[in-house]
């Protein structure tokens, strides 16, 4: 009997009925069959499941989430309930609940979530590893972008970032919460799947010039982002303010209010359908913040470390594309020093097996020329 059925049969304990809107956050219990290790960049492979089981009825929808060059409609977390550990794999535990959200921004992966949950698979796989799925539940309600217009508008906007979040900024990670940066990104998934477009411009001098930053609890960590590379960002709280000029905006301060109820669903800065910038309303405390693994820390160090080492070998102004290929083959060399398969790896990252390993054999013959003339 193969893995993904050789435990008791199990029942689905609820499922949501959701309505056809525009968002919609889900939230799957999951249990390991067995006890076993997972590797530092596991939400590459939550990705590429979630991927498959929309391409499984939907290849077109599934085509374009994979391939589409703007901004995601959908964002996935991390597992939450994964504890600290060292060493370079992370230990996931028989019978003890994990939690995994996605996340839809659009009506089409809104329907396709409702179509998919009338019969929903028994496990989320992970390579070798099953995680069986206990239960299905909203975590955030259906809703329109119309809708979060009626947000109530309050004194302040407090929220919480649960996972690593980080922003692009002249080409480097940009991990500070300042209002523009957060409030520029809603508002590129506002302009991309709600019907009510706003000028970008003047919003965003609005909010640089009227919105406030009232207390903070935030630090930074790195960490492994997507398929390749590392980011550097920040996780914690942060509590903005309106001044009393800004108040005299009414449309300013009502779309003020419904980005901020939009961040849970869209998740904050980039690499959200890996995992990073998952975003909470509310003040949460850091007992509450997803926790980040010592492996995770570590790998993202590696890549790191290898990465500077590739380009100083260059010796010269880099540009955006050698950059990207130094921090693959870092990548590449850093996965598999700790204990993943090129083979893996090559899988993972969609690129020929043989190229990998070329990359791998190039690294490391780079290093030890390096660590000899050290």
């Amino acid at each position: 009997m193969d893995a993904e059925n050789s435990d008791k049969p199990f029942t689905l304990n609820t499922k949501p009925q959701l309505s056809s809107k525009d968002l919609v956050g889900i939230r799957l219990e999951l249990q390991p069959v067995h006890s076993a290790e997972i590797l530092p960049q596991y939400t590459t492979g939550l990705h590429a499941w979630f991927l498959e089981q929309v391409r499984k009825t939907n290849p077109e929808l599934s085509q374009y989430l994979h391939d589409s060059e703007s901004e995601k409609p959908f964002t996935i977390s991390r597992l939450e309930g994964v504890k600290w550990e060292a060493g370079k794999k992370i230990k996931i535990l028989i019978d003890q609940p994990y939690y995994w959200t996605i996340t839809a921004l659009n009506s089409d992966v809104v329907k396709w979530l409702k179509q998919w949950l009338k019969q929903p698979p028994t496990v989320v796989r992970l390579r070798d590893i099953y995680l069986k799925i206990v239960s299905i539940t909203t975590i955030y309600p259906s809703i329109t972008y119309q809708e979060l217009l009626q947000t109530p508008i309050e004194k302040t906007l407090a929220l919480s970032f649960v996972s690593p979040t980080s922003f692009r900024r002249k080409g480097n990670h940009f991990p500070l919460p300042l209002p523009f940066n957060v409030f520029q990104s809603y508002l590129r998934r506002w302009n991309n799947f709600a019907n009510h477009l706003v000028e970008t411009e003047s919003f965003l001098q609005w909010i640089d010039e009227q919105v406030i930053i009232l207390r903070h609890q935030i630090h930074t960590l790195k960490v492994t982002a997507g398929k390749s590379g590392s980011v550097t960002g920040f996780v914690g709280a942060v509590e903005y303010g309106l001044s009393t000029e800004a108040r005299k905006n009414e449309e300013y301060v009502q779309l003020f209010f419904a980005l901020g109820k939009l961040a849970p669903y869209c998740g904050t800065g980039h690499k959200t359908p890996f995992g990073l910038g998952q975003t909470r309303c509310g003040w949460l405390l850091e007992s509450e913040v997803f926790e980040t693994t010592t492996t995770e820390i570590l790998l993202a160090q590696r890549i790191e470390q290898v990465s500077e080492i590739l380009m100083n070998n260059h010796g010269q102004k880099l540009g955006a594309n050698t950059l990207r290929i130094c921090e693959t083959r870092a990548t590449i060399l850093a996965r598999q020093e700790f204990g993943e398969s090129l083979q893996d790896i090559a899988q993972d990252m969609e690129m020929p097996y043989e190229t990998v390993k070329t990359y791998a054999k190039l690294v490391r013959k780079l290093l030890k020329e390096s660590n000899a003339s050290n």
